[in-house]
């Protein structure tokens, strides 16, 4: 039974067309895995599935009575609420049930004789619903998604804003929805709890759409990948490598037959070029009616702004390029305590630890961003920083990337610029676009440009690669591993890192242990 059918969906912001003619169907059941690059439209997709953005034109159809369940990191909830509040929110019809069937046995004490017949079937409406179960399956969510260990009784204005974000997928699971909507889930998730995610995902008996960069993790929850490119919405059977496989097949396949298409009309065009006014002009004739009648071939657009990372390295030795000594960081009160560590130069370090442990806090901290509570950190005199805020926040989101990249290297040409912007995989379409209105991977994007450019022997970054597809991460990747500096990196994508990293620094043993954190190989 299909659910959700989408077909003739054409939708553009400014010049940039996202889909023509686009079609989908979502049947129940299925695990449907959203990918594409970046820009090309997947959080669209989702906010035009929620009815948070009209398309120019297209039908979208739910099947009457499906219940859709999106995550909205950012919905507005009662922060005096405690955790175990705000998710037990999500039964609020069975508590409404329970308390119906409390006056109904009030009634039936008072001799209402109808009452204990329609209180009877009220409690078999909240065992079969799963009612008497509540308190577990709370515990197995919060658990699977770190919360418990935060304490339930804790209240939301508490939270970090991945803590939030955590707790309100939670209540989204418990839920239970007849359809999912997840946009980039893992952001905010370490690598334990992406495990347990999948894991539940996979196990899940309704239908769901999750877009996500993390393809490892598309890899286990996926029965089938929607695929958005070149305006369109193509649909595989099977698993994330499945699909790039028969992807990868059928583009060959299409530019095959898109070739020998060109080669027909050039030879086509060429007879008729000769003989329309000569002895066969009625055979021209003929042909040039067929060549106006033939359905013709688009030219697919692959890669067409695949990115091509390259950082701006100044010299350095191989000394102590970071010792940290005793620190403790956070806001009001130390997030971590006591940690002590030596980075040399030339060495990549990845941070490690659970969401809300304090990884971008220290990072902020090392950066002067906000100041130590303790203790302290000396950087090399020889060290100049080149930093990566994973948060997407702009001085000014109305202005372009071009006007960005010009305002913080005003000696640069304008044909520069847009050279400089088109290496880091942003198409001159994009680049002329308020960069609010970008994709989040292309405003990651714009900020490694902005990176790439500044000289640096010391990179500090928190989660690049949260928002980039596939060749974007590639990319990174390769420009790290050629980066003769030193790495300071922020990620949960084990991954991304795994071939490279010099040592890995889990801050939960600071949180556990509170003594000098080792750097493991």
């Amino acid at each position: 039974m299909s659910l959700l059918e989408i077909t003739d969906l054409t939708h553009s912001f400014a010049e940039n067309r996202l889909f023509r003619n686009a079609a989908f169907t979502l049947h129940a059941g299925e695990h449907v895995g959203v990918v594409g690059p970046n820009g090309a439209g997947k959080s669209t997709l989702i906010n035009i599935c929620t009815g948070q953005m009209i398309p120019d034109s297209g039908r979208i159809i739910w099947q009457p009575g499906v219940k859709v369940g999106y995550l909205d990191q950012y919905a507005r909830i009662d922060r005096d609420m405690t955790m175990e509040e705000f998710l037990k929110s999500a039964f609020a019809d069975l508590y409404q049930l329970e308390e119906k069937l409390g006056g109904l046995y009030d009634k039936a004490s008072d001799g209402d004789p109808g009452a204990l017949e329609l209180a009877a079937k009220y409690h078999e409406q909240l065992e079969q619903r799963g009612f008497y179960s509540i308190d577990t399956r709370i515990r197995q969510v919060a658990s699977g998604l770190g919360l418990l260990s935060l304490g339930l009784g804790r209240p939301i204005r508490t939270l970090s804003g991945g803590q939030r974000a955590k707790v309100i997928l939670a209540k989204l699971l418990l839920q239970n929805p007849d359809v999912l909507l997840l946009d980039e889930p893992t952001n905010f998730l370490d690598a334990e709890h992406i495990a347990w995610l999948a894991g539940y995902l996979a196990a899940f008996k309704n239908a769901f759409l999750v877009v996500s960069h993390d393809f490892a993790f598309l890899e286990k929850i996926s029965t089938h990948i929607c695929d958005i490119d070149n305006q369109k919405i193509t649909k595989y059977h099977g698993a994330y490598s499945e699909f790039l496989k028969k992807k990868t097949f059928l583009q060959e396949d299409y530019i095959r037959q898109y070739n020998a298409q060109q080669k027909e009309i050039k030879k086509t065009e060429e007879f008729i070029r000769r003989n329309i006014a000569g002895r066969k002009t009625r055979m021209a004739k003929g042909r040039r009616k067929l060549l106006n009648r033939m359905e013709r071939m688009e030219a697919l657009q692959l890669n067409e702004a695949r990115p091509d990372f390259r950082f701006h390295t100044l010299p350095a030795t191989s000394t102590d390029h970071l010792v940290v000594d005793h620190l403790s960081v956070g806001y009001r009160h130390p997030i971590l305590s006591d940690l002590a560590f030596t980075i040399k130069g030339g060495q990549k370090i990845v941070i490690t630890g659970f969401n809300g442990v304090g990884k971008s806090t220290l990072l902020k901290t090392l950066v002067t961003q906000i100041p130590a509570l303790k203790g302290g950190f000396t950087f090399s005199r020889q060290v100049t920083i080149g930093y990566f805020e994973q948060d997407l926040v702009w001085e000014d989101d109305e202005l372009t990337p071009i006007q960005i990249v010009a305002d913080a290297w005003p000696s640069l040409e304008p044909r520069d610029v847009r050279q400089r912007l088109a290496r880091c995989g942003i198409s001159s379409k994009h680049a002329v676009q308020p960069v609010g209105t970008l994709s989040g991977g292309e405003q990651a994007k714009v900020k490694l440009c902005l990176l790439t450019m500044k000289p640096c022997n010391f990179l500090i970054l928190d989660e690049p690669t949260n928002h980039l597809d596939r060749a974007a991460k590639e990319s990174l990747q390769a420009a790290l591993c050629e980066f003769p500096g030193t790495v300071l990196l922020v990620t949960h994508e084990e991954a991304f890192y795994r071939d490279w990293a010099d040592g890995i620094i889990n801050v939960e043993n600071a949180v556990t242990h509170s003594k000098q954190i080792s750097i493991k190989r």
